[in-house]
């Protein structure tokens, strides 16, 4: 998967944002990595494999948001331009470093100080397989969030027949691994899996397309359209591809498709039908 650099930006990417909030500025693209090619699961995988935190069952130490850590980062953040509100800082278990979440951004970990902003997973080894500390409390972000998005702001298909899994996907109809993943998606739904898919256009020229798609009288007949190519038109509307946009930003989300379960794991970007189903029903 293509990812360019977290100097990336935001300004193109995402012109919905107000100009005040694109203004706090490249402290903020630093912070936001935003990804304009697609996903793929086997790209992402890369090598050894990596567990997490929730499938090895192993203690992340999930107590309240540190008032402190959260007063300090803020105040930091200030002081370097930055205006987005930090919701939370809570601590992991590597001594001294905390997982963050916060308004307009992915989440990211700091230090006791609030004054080092970290990227990327931290690995936990020496106790069996390596451990990604941060997936439990994504997930926990992810279920709260997703279980909060109106099923009208969707567009689903349903399972066939008994529903054993719902899964929800961050789509962009320019993909190709997106475009790949909704060839199979009445395969998908046959094996009694819900496909409910949420905005994330990867540029500023897919924008329009996506809310053209939101706005259609007939949403599934637009996507599965704009799926192969076709040109999608539609009346403007109030629609919700900026908010989710935003959500898709909060989780992590780098690239399309990005899959998650109810549960909240993130079960990977393009999987053939069969491995979908199953990392859906076991997760």
């Amino acid at each position: 998967m293509f990812r360019p650099s977290m100097f990336a930006k935001k300004i193109n990417l995402f012109p919905c944002f107000t100009k005040n909030k694109l203004t706090s500025a490249l402290m903020t693209a630093m912070v936001v990595i935003i990804a304009s090619g697609c996903s793929n699961n086997a790209a992402d995988a890369g090598g050894s494999k990596i567990v997490n935190s929730a499938q090895a069952k192993t203690t992340v130490v999930a107590n309240d948001s540190d008032k402190g850590v959260v007063s300090a980062l803020q105040e930091n953040l200030k002081a370097s331009g930055i205006e987005e509100k930090i919701i939370s800082a809570v601590p992991t278990d590597m001594s001294g470093v905390y997982w963050v979440t916060a308004e307009g951004l992915p989440p990211f970990f700091t230090d006791k100080s609030g004054k080092h902003i970290i990227q990327g997973q931290i690995i936990s080894v020496g106790n069996g397989e390596p451990v990604d500390i941060s997936s439990s409390l994504i997930a926990k972000t992810a279920q709260s969030e997703l279980k909060n998005v109106a099923k009208k702001d969707m567009i689903i298909y349903p399972a066939k027949g008994t529903t054993k899994a719902v899964v929800y996907a961050f789509t962009d109809a320019d993909c190709g691994y997106c475009r790949k993943l909704h060839e199979e998606i009445s395969d998908i739904n046959a094996r009694g899996i819900e496909v409910r898919y949420l905005a994330w256009p990867r540029s500023e020229q897919s924008i329009p397309k996506m809310e053209a798609i939101w706005c259609s009288s007939n949403r599934q007949k637009a996507m599965n359209g704009a799926k192969i190519g076709e040109d999608v038109s539609a009346k403007a509307c109030d629609n919700p591809v900026g908010e989710q946009m935003a959500l898709g930003m909060r989780l992590g989300v780098r690239g399309t498709p990005a899959i998650f379960t109810e549960s909240g794991q993130q079960i990977g970007g393009y999987l053939p039908a069969a491995q979908l189903a199953e990392a859906a029903i076991n997760n």
